[in-house]
């Protein structure tokens, strides 16, 4: 039985259907603790049965993480698919709890490959801090904009690009005004300059913290040129399970590295795509941006694309694709370690130009279907994306 839920803060809306999707039950409960009970109460006749929750990475992560804790089987179903059902099924596209809870339904009767959900009380801490450090990291940024705003009104003509707690105390301690309004304008600047200084008190535990999770998981992401630990500690949250994706190329098109083909007669060019988690793909550019400055392999490589006529974005979303390549293999290589199950193929290198022969160049639209596996065999693999020029 599939147990579709429209989730909100207070309330949850679900349907039960059988796997020919008929109904067989529903409603709607509060998300407190007694509803809580109410609906696992409900749904006790149904004791082979699969909770289809939308978005169980955010409104309804919550829920999913207390039915997980309790034993129930879980997927995850994105919203997209559930309106796209609401749309054809019912012809009008409105939207209520009830109709949203039976497209969910709908969708987790006919897909086979949603995302299943595990209880992962270590992945779910990286997650928590890594959100944690998100909210810190843009705090700090309105601190030092705010300290910038009033030492500009103390100091004028003395701005300080990337400034830091102790510059800033140091720019503070050579003014001292008389005014009433400049003093209490110095002592606000004071407080600002505290909080930042608590900022990045917290910023560096949480670092720490997720440094050694990422150890202690056994990920060689930090091996990869421009991957730090809140990077790879972002990738590890939101990637879950690699083995969700059934080769690099839906990896790539889930992080939106992917590239779309935008040709247009005899001219023949990809362009960026805007789709995909927006999120791994910003990580993946500072990923990019960093290789770029530095002396490594992924420089050498984006200069060749500059130097083959490719324009300064074009090259640099090749080489975003490549870093998703190697990103993907780390995944797949990291969990081939952790036990068996994982897929075939892998690789231990990390370089992000330095691909393995059967693997081809970046310069590609988003990939057509594929099998639900990585291919073993190399020479289907070139028959299947043949590298790009």
């Amino acid at each position: 039985m599939i147990i579709g839920v429209d989730p909100h803060k207070l309330s949850a809306t679900i349907e039960v259907v059988d796997h020919h999707g008929r109904r067989l039950g529903g409603g709607r409960y509060p998300t407190d603790n007694d509803g809580y009970k109410r609906v696992r109460k409900y749904v006790a006749q149904w004791p082979d049965r699969v909770w289809a929750v939308e978005g169980a990475n955010g409104a309804g992560r919550p829920l999913a993480q207390r039915l997980l804790a309790d034993g129930e089987s879980v997927v995850d179903v994105p919203a997209k698919l559930a309106a796209r059902v609401r749309l054809f099924d019912t012809g009008h596209n409105r939207k209520t709890d009830a109709t949203d809870a039976h497209s969910i339904a709908a969708v987790a009767v006919h897909t086979k490959n949603l995302r299943v959900l595990s209880a992962d009380g270590a992945l779910e801490a990286i997650r928590m801090l890594c959100d944690r450090r998100d909210e810190l990291s843009h705090q700090r940024v309105q601190t030092v904009n705010r300290i910038q705003r009033l030492l500009s009104e103390l100091l004028p003509g003395q701005r300080k690009r990337d400034l830091s707690a102790d510059q800033a105390k140091a720019l503070l301690a050579t003014v001292k005004p008389r005014d009433l309004a400049g003093k209490t304008r110095r002592r606000i600047t004071a407080e600002e300059i505290a909080d930042l200084v608590a900022i990045d008190r917290k910023l560096k535990k949480i670092n720490t913290e997720l440094k050694t999770s990422v150890l202690e998981r056994g990920s060689g992401l930090m091996d990869i040129h421009g991957i730090g630990p809140a990077v790879a500690s972002r990738i590890l949250a939101d990637v879950g399970d690699v083995a969700r994706f059934a080769d690099r190329n839906r990896f790539a098109s889930w992080t939106g590295t992917a590239p779309l083909d935008a040709s247009s007669g005899e001219q023949i060019r990809h362009r960026l795509s805007r789709a995909g988690n927006r999120r791994m793909n910003h990580v993946i550019h500072i990923a990019a941006i960093v290789q770029i400055r530095n002396d490594t392999e992924g420089r050498a490589y984006y200069r060749r694309k500059l130097a083959a006529g490719k324009t300064p974005m074009e090259a640099l979303r090749c080489l975003k694709r490549r870093i998703s390549d190697v990103i993907y293999r780390q995944l797949v290589a990291d969990a081939d370690e952790a036990g068996p199950g994982g897929h075939c193929g892998a690789t231990l290198i990390s370089s992000a130009v330095d691909l393995p022969p059967h693997i081809d160049t970046s310069d590609q639209p988003l990939p057509g279907p594929v099998p639900v596996t990585l291919r073993p065999d190399a020479s289907a693999d070139q028959r299947h994306h043949p590298a790009a020029s």
